[in-house]
């Protein structure tokens, strides 16, 4: 007998580019079957203009506060510097400056390059970092801000608000594929109902797959798809529509791997019938625990009849649930294998001229 694992029978998307074998691994190992679809690119950062111009002003003008958000970028922008001939005078700049990081990651980075942080955000947030430099004042203050994905406009802005001059930083900046076969694709997929989750680690993804989608959040997620998120700043988009966000305590790849393996299979359908445990996932059915991968076309007959428990549904009704094309035909061929694929005839009931039924126990 064949265990199964967490995600066993589960599909889960992931849109991220960066990491994204790292993410696949660990969903994987779980049991889950993995959709690779990214929603942005990262830019190159020897070939990213804009970087190369902030850089070139922090050096011209050396910063009184340099925040670092990522421990990946601000190593990559130290190596990136290095690249354009101007490394040694970035880093002399930067040991003048008050470097705050936030968190353990950036401070790690900082030390690395042999450098000191003046103070880590123990929250690791930027929300804490904007509160203790508006507390202290920062008027007339000249302060870099390393970007992570996309613009802070509300952090900068806060910052500007107060009086400061600064300079954004826009390491690893983020911009559609040239490529989004793979995202209509997957929007494809969702609107079939194959994919169970799809992760998001930045909130420029989830924007670039709503507009590809050209749909509604909700027409996409909801009941049937879970939209999993690193953190509150990510899941940003959806909650402004109103759309639910599975969101981990933590904005870490691990902690959102980990929300993605206790919510699915939450969501199962658990039935007792004819004596045995049926359990829905994705595209699988757990038969007393053991994993049995059904078909299209019977999973979605499974997931019909078990919509109603115990009620005789028409060939009809079981048409209307299966892939575009089907007949009366289709229906008992994707019971003969529904059947087949369970071990045993005895859990779905012929009911002669009306239909099919699960012999749920009472």
């Amino acid at each position: 007998m064949t265990a199964a694992l967490p995600l066993t029978g589960f599909t889960v998307a992931i849109t991220a580019e960066r990491r994204r074998d790292e993410m696949s691994a660990l969903l994987q190992r779980r049991g889950a079957r993995v959709v690779s679809a990214p929603a942005i690119t990262i830019v190159p950062l020897r070939d990213d203009t804009a970087l190369q111009a902030a850089t070139e002003l922090c050096v011209a003008l050396t910063p009184d506060i340099v925040v670092a958000t990522t421990g990946i970028g601000f190593r990559g922008w130290l190596e990136a510097a290095e690249g354009w001939g101007v490394g040694e005078q970035l880093r002399a700049g930067l040991q003048q400056a008050r470097l705050i990081a936030r968190g353990a990651k950036p401070c790690g980075a900082i030390r690395a390059a042999g450098l000191s942080e003046h103070w880590s955000a123990p929250t690791e947030s930027c929300e804490e970092i904007l509160r203790e430099l508006l507390a202290e004042g920062v008027a007339r203050k000249r302060i870099a801000v390393q970007l992570h994905g996309g613009p802070q406009e509300e952090f900068v802005g806060a910052l500007r608000g107060a009086g400061a001059e600064v300079v954004e930083v826009p390491v690893y900046r983020s911009q559609v594929p040239d490529d989004v076969a793979p995202l209509r694709r997957l929007v494809e997929q969702i609107l079939a109902g194959g994919v169970d989750a799809v992760t998001f680690t930045s909130a420029p993804a989830v924007t670039t797959l709503l507009e590809v989608a050209g749909r509604a959040p909700a027409e996409l997620f909801g009941a049937r798809t879970v939209a999993a998120c690193v953190g509150p700043v990510t899941a940003a988009p959806l909650l402004a529509a109103g759309v639910p966000a599975l969101v981990p305590d933590r904005a870490r790849l691990g902690a959102l791997v980990k929300a993605v393996t206790d919510e699915l299979p939450r969501r199962a359908r658990r039935l007792r019938v004819a004596g045995t445990d049926l359990e829905l996932r994705g595209h699988a059915v757990l038969v007393d625990g053991e994993p049995r991968t059904l078909a299209p076309a019977s999973m979605a007959t499974l997931a019909a009849l078990a919509d109603r428990p115990g009620a005789v549904i028409s060939r009809a009704a079981l048409v209307a649930a299966l892939p575009r094309g089907a007949d009366g035909h289709a229906v008992d061929m994707a019971v003969a294998r529904l059947r087949a694929a369970l071990g045993s005839p005895r859990y779905v009931e012929t009911v002669i001229k009306r239909g099919y039924r699960l012999r749920v126990d009472a």
